[in-house]
């Protein structure tokens, strides 16, 4: 190597060593600002505890409990007295109708029978002898009536005659009166008689038999039950007692998942058919009866078995939902926080708008509605940018003059406080109206462009979204808990339905951490 080389060689080595010396502290530099901030967010997100937004379903249902039985039961009784003599059916057996069940012995029947048919024929023999008495005085009366007009009997002998006439006309309709009654007594008996046979009134299965052979059967005052027929095991109900405060939220139709002990790895599905209006009351507690309808095609409940039951009461898929304990927690400063959560709310209020416009996303809109919702919807967002303005220059003019207090002293006009106690219903009241009414004049516009189906549909969204419940929660930024108005759905008691200023993902405070030292 030259002696003009070696400079060069050393140059390059010096300016490498320099470029490699720079890149390290660049990397460590970075790395040390990296693990600062993150122990900053650290240390400001250990000062509240947090909950993330979550996708996910939420399922609301009502616990009760009931019996399982057919959807028809039938009691075959007896209308008769006497001594069975054949049972046919026995427990589980499958009847169809007018199959025979039992046997009642039918002698008393028969002899009545017969005795009935013998006073039958004796009143026919005094009809017979009725009718040749009333032929004969018929005839004594019509002689003395000519010999009359003769002057050649007595005006006495008419009148008899016509007396024995009458007599005999009476005795002819007694006898024929006679041959009814006796009759209809025959025909009681022979009722009585096919009563004796004990035949099933409905198809169905043997579900219990309350009789043997030779027992004596007496039906005085009321029908001695034989048989309980249940008509389709196929079909079942279940009768669940619902506690009042949960049956407002009992419809017909709603699913039902029920267990039964005896397939305790099994659920089974149903379907709510009738609330009935019969309360109980036991034990100063009121229930409503809820009759659900099962479909038991494969046979395998049975009748009387316990039924532990949950009504499908809503059901919300696919939905942000955050645990119960974030819609609970309110900043230890409540006094203070006031001004700065109402701002919150302003910033939230957006996604009322959010939410309109994705129900404007079903109608089926023409381009110049389209357009129209869009013009009105950018007006809207600024009247609301403009409002959430004045209310945070409000609220600093409130900090600078020490009036930050529950007073709300600076708000813009038109704003309501809310103070809790009796009042606080009829503002919240009054908030909904201002709301329904501030949207109607926002997108009268849009409105204007729509048929009177899409006005409908639009007009009840907006009503729900005014009517909807809303509660401020916090989020965590940038470790400070920052207050975000959301709407509030079903709860299924751990976690709840949630919309509008958050998204999956952010964090909501659900309490504040002791102080460390």
């Amino acid at each position: 190597m030259s002696r003009s080389s070696r400079p060069q060689a050393n140059r390059s080595r010096s300016l490498l060593f320099r470029a490699g010396t720079a890149i390290a502290v660049l990397i460590l530099l970075g790395a040390g600002i990296w693990f600062w901030r993150q122990h900053q967010a650290a240390g400001a997100e250990g000062a509240f505890r947090t909950a993330p937004v979550e996708r996910g379903n939420i399922r609301v249902s009502i616990s009760s409990t009931g019996t399982l039985s057919a959807t028809s039961t039938v009691i075959v009784g007896s209308q008769i007295s006497g001594q069975v003599t054949e049972v046919l059916a026995d427990f589980n057996d499958r009847v169809s109708k007018d199959q025979v069940l039992a046997r009642i012995d039918p002698k008393t029947y028969e002899a009545q029978i017969e005795q009935g048919n013998a006073q039958v024929a004796s009143a026919r023999a005094s009809l017979e002898q009725a009718l040749a008495t009333q032929r004969n005085a018929e005839l004594d009366y019509r002689r003395k009536s000519e010999l009359v007009q003769r002057q050649l009997v007595a005006r006495s002998d008419v009148d008899l005659a016509r007396a024995a006439l009458d007599q005999a006309n009476a005795q002819v309709a007694s006898a024929r009166a006679q041959i009814g009654q006796q009759t209809a007594s025959t025909q009681a008996t022979r009722v009585n008689l096919e009563r004796t046979v004990i035949r099933s009134p409905v198809d169905g299965v043997v579900l219990t038999r309350s009789i043997e052979p030779g027992q004596t059967v007496a039906a005085s005052l009321q029908a001695p039950e034989l048989f309980t027929i249940a008509e389709d095991l196929a079909q079942m109900k279940i009768e669940l007692a619902v506690d009042e405060a949960d049956i407002g939220q009992v419809q017909p139709g709603q699913g039902v998942a029920f267990t039964v002990d005896a397939f305790p790895d099994r659920q089974f599905r149903g379907q709510v058919q009738q609330v009935r209006l019969a309360a109980t009351t036991s034990n100063n507690v009121v229930t409503y009866p809820v009759v659900v309808a099962v479909d038991n095609s494969d046979g395998t409940l049975l009748p009387g078995l316990t039924v532990n039951a949950e009504i499908e009461v809503s059901r919300r898929d696919d939905v942000l939902k955050v645990s119960n304990a974030a819609l609970r927690f309110k900043p230890a400063d409540q006094a203070a926080a006031g001004p700065a959560a109402m701002a919150g709310g302003m910033r939230g209020g957006a996604g009322m708008l959010d939410d309109l416009a994705g129900f404007v996303a079903t109608l089926e809109l023409t381009p110049a509605q389209r357009a129209a919702f869009d013009s009105d919807a950018a007006t809207a967002r600024a009247r609301q940018e403009e409002m959430r303005k004045a209310m945070e220059a409000a609220i600093q003019n409130a900090q600078r003059s020490g009036a930050t207090g529950a007073s709300g002293g600076g708000m813009p006009p038109g704003m309501v406080v809310m103070r809790g106690g009796p009042a606080q219903g009829a503002a919240s009241g009054q908030m909904r109206q201002r709301t329904l009414e501030r949207f109607q004049q926002n997108f009268a516009g849009f409105l204007g462009t729509l048929d009177e189906s899409q006005r409908q549909a639009f007009e009840r969204e907006i009503a729900a979204l005014a009517g909807a419940r809303r509660v401020m929660v916090h989020r965590l930024e940038n470790g400070k808990a920052v207050p975000v108005q959301v709407r509030v759905g079903v709860s299924d008691g751990s976690s709840t339905e949630i919309s509008g200023g958050v998204k999956e993902g952010d964090l909501l405070v659900t309490g504040e951490r002791a102080a460390t030292r």
